[in-house]
């Protein structure tokens, strides 16, 4: 249901519009947000979360874009992010913005260091760097590097350093999106915290059982509008209707329907053992076996740290570990991938669990980045041709419904489903045989994970071998035939996944019963 502005508010955005280049990111956009209140802001890929929070925090500072922000009853025009901050509103982006090679002590107060006379007191800045971990749930020490701390204990200092600006009002873009189960319960369950002491918190997730959970109010936005603002204090409302209001439609099936037809034995790994790139004897794969079939869609289950990921990227061009042995097969033939180059020609493409860093060049365009892993299909005697290469970026922008404002555009300006979008022209480009996807839906709304379901779907169909890696289990159910379980390196049980279930798949992964 629909609710009206809060009395009271501590913050208001009224009718806020952008734009980029002519094209509208956000038009008329309204939200409120109470003191000492969760708010959750979800929409698809593209909705304009993001955006609106980057207005909000002064990235985009006024007056370039429209309408007004009210905070604590004043008019706010921020120059920049300083200004938003010195008022108690502080974001913390997806990406963490820390200093692996700081110390915590040295993360916390960077740009407002602790000092007198313009000399740093470190005592003091230790001193209230253990209160401030301490109030996140943190025990280590502030002389830690944040370099040698887990991503969920980054992201539990990025909150501890917004608590050290006296934060009002946190912004979290998708702050659970690279953690572990354990590591978001965690992060939830300060936030709840925090409300209790006042603090106001905008979250934007596309996890809605995380919502569900925390969120005393949901705005739903879509295609740079707001929809409605759902209250969820007397009861939080069904999945359901926060899909249906995010996409405009009714979802009955999260997966798209298939009839798996597999063929004969593509591609297949035998005895495959990798060893740690930094740590000497220490086996990171361990006497892998597997197939995949000609159609067939297959999964490989596991828990954070099984190796999932490091198994795919030493099958690519040994990108990842060393001393690795064992053999790769393509139709029955012994096939190279001992370079990446040598892997892409032996029919294998992947598709990292890390886009931002390793899958695209943000500020290159669309097409630049469509062509990047197959540049001769779009040269001439060494010169790529320009038409050629965005001709071919127009092809996959229209089979995959990318989109944009055109192949020029920057990937780094587009949502996150349509980064993804591009990842996957990049490699389809390769016309490979055995597409390897890890974590392919990683933050991505409901409605462009159909999408890209559906995309995964079609290969499958074409005749494509589908290596896929997820870490939502109902993710590897409703899209794979059949599922490796693995743990500590090592495959440890395969199954069908017709029949199967989440708690099958991790009694099996546990060796319980």
């Amino acid at each position: 249901m629909q609710a009206s502005v809060p009395p009271g508010a501590l913050l208001e955005m009224r009718a806020i519009g952008k734009k980029f280049h002519g094209v509208v990111a956000l038009r008329h956009v309204d939200l409120a947000v109470r003191q000492g209140e969760i708010h959750a802001v979800i929409g698809e890929n593209g909705a304009g979360k993001s955006t609106l929070m980057k207005v909000l925090s002064g990235v985009y500072p006024h007056p370039d874009y429209e309408g007004e922000i009210w905070f604590d009853g004043q008019l706010q025009r921020f120059a920049g992010i300083r200004d938003s901050e010195a008022r108690g509103i502080v974001i913390i982006h997806q990406e963490l913005a820390l200093i692996p090679q700081l110390s915590i002590a040295e993360n916390l107060f960077l740009g407002h260091e602790q000092a007198r006379h313009g000399v740093i007191d470190w005592e003091r800045t230790h001193r209230r760097a253990v209160e401030l971990l301490r109030q996140v749930g943190l025990a280590e020490s502030p002389h830690t590097l944040v370099g040698d701390i887990g991503v969920g204990k980054q992201q539990l200092v990025e909150i501890a350093k917004a608590l050290a600006k006296d934060v009002r009002l946190l912004i979290l873009d998708e702050p659970t999106a690279s953690l572990n189960e354990d590591d978001s319960a965690a992060l939830l369950e300060l936030l709840k915290r925090l409300r209790e002491r006042g603090v106001a918190c905008v979250l934007i997730s596309h996890k809605l059982n995380e919502i569900a959970a925390v969120a005393d109010a949901i705005t739903v936005l879509r295609d740079g509008s707001t929809i409605s603002t759902l209250d969820c204090r007397q009861a939080p409302p069904a999945e359901a209707e926060i899909v249906r209001a995010m996409v405009g439609r009714e979802m009955q099936d999260r997966y798209p329907r298939r009839q798996p037809n597999p063929g004969e034995v593509l591609f297949e790994l035998k005895d495959w053992w990798v060893e740690h790139p930094l740590h000497v004897g220490r086996e990171a794969v361990k006497g892998v076996n597997l197939n995949v079939r000609r159609g067939e869609i297959v999964g490989i289950a596991g828990l954070m740290g099984a190796g999932r990921t490091e198994l795919a990227m030493s099958v690519f061009g040994r990108s990842w570990g060393r001393r690795i042995r064992g053999s790769a097969w393509m139709k029955g033939e012994k096939i190279d991938v001992s370079t990446v180059r040598r892997a892409i020609r032996s029919g294998l493409a992947y598709v990292t669990e890390d886009r931002k860093g390793l899958g695209l060049v943000l500020q290159e365009s669309i097409a630049r980045n469509t062509s990047l892993s197959r540049l001769e299909g779009v040269s001439r005697a060494g010169v790529i041709d320009e038409a050629g290469e965005h001709a071919v970026a127009n092809d996959f922008r229209r089979r995959l419904a990318t989109r944009c404002a055109d192949v020029d555009q920057a990937v780094g300006d587009l949502s996150g489903g349509n980064q993804q979008k591009v990842v996957l022209a990049k490699w389809l480009f390769t016309d490979p045989q055995l597409l390897i996807l890890d974590e392919p839906t990683r933050g991505i709304d409901v409605g462009a994970k159909f999408e890209i379901y559906s995309l995964i779907a079609e290969l499958a169909a074409q005749g494509r071998a589908i290596l896929m890696i997820s870490s939502e289990l109902p993710e590897l159910l409703g899209m794979c035939d059949r599922l490796y379980l693995m743990n500590e390196g090592e495959f440890v049980g395969e199954m069908p996944a017709a029949g199967a279930t989440q708690e099958t798949v991790m009694h099996a992964l546990l060796g319980t019963h």
